[in-house]
């Protein structure tokens, strides 16, 4: 493989994040057809996901980003096994660039449920930058490796486990992402929550799918906040989704709130049925960040506009799903692990 110093790598991600940014006609093409190979990927979310990667990739955050780490030196390219996720669109893109950009050759297998959206876009930085063509392949089933990056469920990760426990690894569970209110959001904070919770349809790790909130807080002006992402109900599988949980709780005399379009319910776990966002009330904050810290293995992200002092990642509402360069996944950094398996 040829080397490719930082400086180009930089034009090359740059440039490619403006055509994510403004997509051509043949990446239109694809994003408005997807949803007939997966029903989840509506053209209005490939088109945010794609659009997400192109801000991700702007020359400012890209030079930021690559001058943390020593990228470039004269050690040997690893080969670098990919699992990828398909729960949300690109969902992998992050790791696949990981690899790239530190100079290391990604072995790539797709999920079945998001398999033509990254070779495309793989396929467009070849175009800016023919070399790069060497440093990727797309596997049906990883051979011969030196290192793996696996993404799956809580009952993969154990086969994951087993098969690349003897290489280098970085191995990927389940995990969810929570809010936490202190009741003076202002409506637009609201609002922008609802992004985090229905973007995707809730399918993503950084989706909230739990609700923190103080002692006798009223729900009702976060439904009215809300009211704006009732057309998600229009969408099939949601509407499923959302009929056959609000059955299963009311048949079984459940206690659960309803406004239409999402269910709340009182519950300890994290991890919620889809349309559905699990809540419980906290005493203080301190009480609230100790109950984050007690779970902060499986939580991917914490929305909020509270001052927490928390070892896991937090944001402001509406942002769970726009991670930065620097945003790795269960806040292992990816990049250094990458650049540590080439010594």
């Amino acid at each position: 493989m040829s080397k490719i110093d930082k400086s180009r790598l930089i034009e090359i991600f740059s440039q490619l994040g403006t055509s994510l940014s403004q997509p051509d006609e043949a990446l239109s093409e694809l994003i408005n057809t997807e949803h007939i190979y997966n029903p989840w990927f509506t053209p209005k979310n490939v088109l945010q996901a794609v659009k997400a990667i192109g801000a991700m990739l702007n020359e400012a955050d890209l030079s930021k980003w690559l001058n943390r780490y020593d990228i470039h030196n004269n050690r040997p390219a690893k080969i670098v096994g990919l699992i990828l996720a398909g729960n949300i669109p690109l969902v992998g893109f992050h790791d696949v660039l990981c690899v790239l950009v530190t100079g290391n050759f990604a072995m790539i297998k797709t999920s079945s449920q998001d398999a033509r959206l990254i070779k495309h876009i793989l396929h467009l930085m070849t175009n800016i930058e023919p070399a790069m063509a060497d440093q990727y392949s797309f596997v049906e089933r990883l051979e011969n490796f030196d290192a793996v990056i696996a993404t799956g469920s809580n009952n993969t990760s154990r086969y994951f486990d087993y098969y690349f426990g003897k290489v280098p690894n970085i191995i990927r569970k389940n995990r969810n992402s929570i809010a936490v209110l202190t009741g003076e959001e202002t409506a637009d904070q609201l609002y922008n929550l609802g992004h985090d919770i229905f973007d995707y349809f809730g399918l993503g790790c950084r989706n909230v799918s739990k609700l923190l909130v103080p002692n006798g807080y009223q729900f009702d002006y976060f439904f009215k906040s809300i009211e704006q992402f009732e057309p998600t109900i229009n969408h099939n599988k949601y509407n499923n989704n959302y009929g056959y949980n609000k059955s299963i709780y009311l048949v079984g005399g459940e206690q659960h709130l309803d406004n239409g379009f999402l269910l709340l319910k009182e519950n300890p776990s994290l991890s919620s049925p889809l349309a559905v966002i699990f809540y419980e009330y906290y005493d203080d904050l301190q009480s609230a960040e100790e109950a984050l810290k007690e779970q902060t293995e499986s939580i991917q992200c914490v929305v909020s506009g509270a001052p927490l002092r928390i070892n896991n990642q937090v944001v402001s509402f509406g942002n769970a799903q726009r991670p930065a360069l620097w945003d790795y996944a269960d806040n292992v950094d990816t990049m250094a692990f990458l650049t540590k398996i080439k010594e």
